[in-house]
């Protein structure tokens, strides 16, 4: 009897994950920019909304790593604050939305009838209109904040986690377990929090890794419409929205919170993908 026989699906699961390489790559990455953001008042050089007129557009340098902006504020600080509001906004907003769609999803899977068919239908007429455009007009509705946009994103991502949920929940209603806990009296809710829930978390947990990739982008996108973070405070989607009118005289302005964004979402894609085959237990043969 070999030692991986006895292995649970939980342990071979985190297995199969440390052994992509791809996905590990980009768990590095996320450590990294998530230690920066944290540790953004100790280790950023210089204030990052002190202006200074003498330093105006300057390039990389021993003393600026990423050069200066338009007015003279030094970009690697900047990048490292705007880590904060980007990440921020992607956890807590894909978090709000998990938190919220994934009971309504299971209510319409396992209630049924009218229940399914009223959020059902909400959720799909949500999904009818694109993702970052619902979530610029909602932000727009709310006014422009950092608080806002993360609320307009949270919304916007809510259909995505009911239908999932909702799918999985009917598959699982037929399933024999499920029947045999209302079998023994245990009413919807026990059966859907206790024997359900349990059973769908590995996709809602992929689901939640590529939602956040998206919601990073949605919080740059808004910040670079305005309707985001709010100047001077540092977001890389604001600082790519002032940079635009520098792309020949000052690349570097757009260059550095450009790759922050690339690097973090690629990042998350990837640990999302490992995640995936590693949750799939079909992987194990291959």
């Amino acid at each position: 009897m070999t030692e991986g026989r006895f292995q649970s699906p939980g342990w071979r699961a985190a297995r199969r994950f440390t052994r992509h390489r791809l996905a590990m790559a980009g768990l590095v990455v996320i450590a990294i920019f998530v230690i920066a953001a944290l540790l953004a008042p100790w280790i950023a050089p210089y204030d990052p909304i002190a202006t200074s007129w003498s330093r105006i557009r300057k390039p990389p340098s021993e003393l600026y790593w990423f050069g200066t902006d338009e007015n003279g504020r030094d970009v690697f600080s900047r990048v490292l604050w705007g880590a904060r509001a980007s990440l921020m906004a992607g956890v807590i907003s894909v978090f709000a939305a998990g938190c919220f769609g994934v009971p309504l999803g299971l209510l319409a899977g396992m209630a049924g009838g009218w229940v399914d068919g009223l959020v059902s239908r909400v959720a799909d007429a949500m999904l009818s209109v694109p993702f970052l455009i619902l979530a610029i007009a909602l932000a727009a509705f709310l006014g422009p904040a950092l608080e806002n946009a993360m609320l307009a994103i949270a919304i916007s991502a809510t259909p995505i986690f009911v239908r999932l949920a909702r799918g999985m929940a009917l598959d699982a209603k037929g399933a024999e377990w499920v029947d045999a806990s209302r079998a023994i009296g245990n009413p919807m809710f026990v059966t859907a929090t206790r024997h359900v829930l349990p059973n769908i978390l590995p996709p809602l947990l992929v689901q939640a890794t590529l939602a956040i990739a998206e919601a990073i982008i949605a919080e740059a996108s808004l910040s670079f419409l305005g309707l985001g973070q709010q100047p001077p405070n540092p977001s890389w989607g604001s600082m790519l929205n002032g940079a635009q009118r520098f792309l020949t005289q000052a690349p570097w302005m757009s260059i550095y919170p450009g790759l922050a964004i690339f690097l973090v979402v690629l990042a998350f894609n990837l640990v999302g993908d490992g995640l995936r085959d590693a949750l799939d237990p079909r992987s194990e043969a291959r």
